[in-house]
């Protein structure tokens, strides 16, 4: 078995366990923040959805990057959010409910959106022998199994053993972490010399892309009213991608070694922004002037 068939039985199985753990630590009582906030939501999805796709369209022709890499960015784009999101907004004290909750709802779009925009983008870059040959069906149903079913299953279980589950979540978790950083590495040791060479010409437009993605949130979501723990939710939720969902389009169903450099590069650089967030966000005269929700 070489190395990418190993990446396509561990790389759904890490996915569907990481979304198995954000439905453990889930309650339908949980989503009454869907209906009490529609606005934040809303918000939330259409700068995810909406702004962050078309931010990426501006960045690599910005850039002027080559089809191959372009398409991989873009793809990312079409996979917001994702468990990272959910760390870095616990780590910066922002708004974890609704991280979580734009992290369900992305994922009940994105195994149906995530395809047919993959298609249009490899069309449109005249990439066409690989539109040609995408397997849209298998995608949705692949999709549909690493990210909706795991968050209904990991929801069911903490219905019936709430006890068991909140036993489970820690370990659940660190297993899911280990496989994906197992997938990682194995794509990273593979691909040692191309992202190696890719760097120079993808770490501008990737940094770019996190950054804007982050600051215009952050701005949309301040000058909407929101509060500022919301706003740095909605910075983050844009601006950190799940870069494990874009790898099943681009290492697992199209298998193309440029284009998953693309998305591994992004997956590894998008943590530089995030983790200066982190840092400001835990300053101690931050911390002191935050302890109560900004507005």
């Amino acid at each position: 078995m070489n190395d990418p068939d190993i990446v396509g039985l561990l790389l759904p199985l890490a996915l569907f366990t990481v979304m198995f753990g954000v439905g453990l630590s889930l309650r339908p009582d949980d989503f009454w923040q869907l209906k009490q906030r529609p606005g934040v939501i809303v918000l939330g999805v259409l700068l995810q959805l909406v702004m962050l796709p078309l931010l990426g369209v501006a960045v690599v022709y910005l850039f002027n990057l080559p089809a191959v890499l372009a398409a991989g960015l873009l793809i990312l784009t079409f996979a917001p959010g994702g468990a990272t999101s959910n760390l870095i907004c616990f780590l910066c004290r922002a708004d974890t409910a609704l991280s979580v909750s734009l992290t369900v709802l992305s994922g009940l779009i994105i195994p149906f959106s995530l395809p047919w925009l993959s298609i249009l983008v490899l069309q449109q870059l005249q990439l066409s022998d690989l539109a040609i040959n995408f397997p849209v069906g298998m995608t949705i149903t692949k999709l549909f199994a690493i990210s909706v079913l795991p968050v209904a299953l990991g929801m069911l279980c903490r219905y019936r053993q709430p006890q068991f589950c909140l036993r489970i979540m820690v370990w659940v978790k660190g297993f899911a972490a280990l496989i994906m950083l197992l997938v990682v590495s194995m794509l990273a040791v593979t691909q040692l010399q191309m992202l190696l060479q890719l760097l120079p010409v993808l770490a501008p437009a990737v940094l770019t892309l996190a950054g804007l993605a982050m600051l215009l949130a952050y701005i949309v979501s301040r000058g909407s009213g929101l509060v500022q723990r919301e706003s740095l939710t909605l910075a983050i939720e844009t601006g950190i991608q799940n870069a494990g969902t874009s790898l099943i389009i681009t290492a697992v169903i199209l298998q193309n070694t440029e284009m998953s450099a693309a998305v591994l590069l992004y997956g590894i650089l998008m943590q530089l922004p995030a983790f200066g967030l982190i840092i400001w966000r835990n300053l101690p005269g931050i911390r002191a002037s935050h302890a109560y929700p900004a507005r």
